[in-house]
């Protein structure tokens, strides 16, 4: 492990934790008046798309999901035919569940949980286990600092990765504060969805 770089990355995140506190106390609210909006509706609608979409393009897919928990390959299956796309999934919401499931422990040691490093490592393991045509890998931290990883965790910040055949591409989202876990999520699938169809169309 570079202790050095690990902790310059903890350093930054922490003070990027503190800008983000401030805004968030703020109390004119007009400050995130600009932000994405997510809809319920619309996201899932968007993911039967991409269901049919995959299913016409005989391609598969499968997730390894920490922040979001799974919701992205719900999403998925929500949509009748999602069988013929969809070959498992690994929900791996601590550090050794990541590790078990193929990402170098060295990768969270230097880069840790939080990091696009990370993201990339979990779509490239899911897409090698299932031999699957697209993986996607997704991390980072919802309402509440990760009690786990306290010093790397920091709220709204989300890094994801998608696996095409080999060619892994990460992404990161700073999110506004949403009202429930579950908008977390969707906001999350959102993003996800938004840059995979992009590669895809």
């Amino acid at each position: 492990m570079n202790s050095k770089l690990n902790k310059a990355l903890v350093q930054e995140k922490k003070m990027n934790y503190m800008k983000y506190e401030d805004n968030r106390h703020q109390d004119n609210m007009d400050n995130f008046s600009n932000d994405k909006v997510y809809d319920d509706k619309k996201i899932r609608s968007n993911y039967s798309h991409l269901t049919q979409l995959l299913i016409s393009r005989h391609l598969t897919i499968t997730t390894m999901e920490s922040a979001t928990s799974g919701q992205i390959a719900s999403l998925i299956t929500d949509t009748e035919g999602s069988s013929a796309v969809l070959k498992g999934a690994f929900v791996t919401y601590c550090n050794e569940a990541k590790i078990i499931q193929g990402v170098p422990a060295e990768i969270i040691g230097t880069y840790t949980v939080y990091s696009k490093e990370t993201a990339g490592a979990m779509a490239q393991a899911c897409r090698r286990a299932y031999n699957a045509n697209i993986g996607i890998g997704v991390t980072g931290t919802m309402g509440n600092v990760d009690p786990a990883n306290p010093d790397a965790s920091v709220p709204g910040q989300v890094y994801f990765a998608i696996d095409i055949d080999g060619d892994v591409r990460t992404y990161y989202v700073e999110l506004p504060p949403q009202p429930t876990r579950l908008a977390y999520k969707l906001a999350v699938a959102e993003e996800i969805y938004e840059e995979l169809v992009k590669r895809l169309e």
